[in-house]
């Protein structure tokens, strides 16, 4: 059973869940866009036996502060900044599709801070052509604002962060949802490419992984972790 808790993080109150023995070695899961701690409760189960794991609310999401400001690299800072604030010098990251670009941030730019790095369904930082953003109806459980502040740097990310990816010291693993996937599978393998050492492996469910296969998804999550 996960506990829920808050830290604050350079003013900015970040939500998480956190469950499993005190004194595992830390796991952070980073959720996708939209998405929010809650996401990983299909397959979280499966990791506290080893791990002490740490399920954020990245800003603007969920139970986290919605400022009004976002960028992948306030993001990127928000976890190191929740990494300081809990004496976590080290830990394993899992990131889905946005929370795995913010993850490879992190380990670009604090190569110590991460010791292994499973990127789900994740796109390398390559310039995409833009698709049309479309609000859903209702009340939304994150800030929309945040679609419109990141689609553009995915659409046109920054130069340095293809290059930065050769800074990556950790273990890395890159699932790719095969072809149901809206995601180029040729550019999440690419990632893996330009991550040194880097595999890759697919598993054809889609591009939520983890929610529409998590079985196969925790099973290949654990047989890297593990290794």
């Amino acid at each position: 059973m996960s506990d829920h808790r808050t830290v604050e993080v350079e003013g900015v109150r970040l939500a998480y869940r956190v469950s499993g023995p005190e004194g595992a070695p830390p796991l952070v899961l980073l959720h996708g866009l939209g998405e929010g701690a809650a996401d990983w409760d299909g397959v979280a189960p499966a990791f506290v036996r080893d791990w002490r794991v740490y399920a954020l609310d990245l800003r603007g999401h969920g139970l986290s502060d919605w400022p009004g400001a976002y960028s992948f690299e306030l993001m990127r800072d928000d976890v190191i900044g929740f990494l300081d604030a809990l004496g976590l010098e080290l830990a394993d990251v899992i990131g889905h599709s946005m929370g795995g670009i913010v993850a490879y941030l992190l380990a670009a730019a604090q190569p110590h801070r991460v010791g292994r790095l499973v990127l789900e369904d994740a796109p390398a930082p390559v310039p995409r052509e833009p698709t049309p953003r479309v609000r859903p109806e209702g009340e939304l459980g994150f800030d929309w604002d945040v679609v419109e502040a990141i689609r553009g740097q995915i659409d046109r990310p920054e130069a340095t962060w293809l290059a930065d990816l050769g800074r990556i010291e950790a273990r890395t693993l890159v699932l790719g949802g095969g072809p149901l996937s809206h995601v180029p599978q040729d550019n999440v393998a690419e990632l893996a490419r330009r991550v040194p050492g880097g595999s890759f492996e697919t598993i054809p469910v889609g591009h939520l992984i983890h929610a529409a296969a998590p079985g196969a998804f925790a099973e290949a999550a654990l047989r890297f972790l593990r290794a």
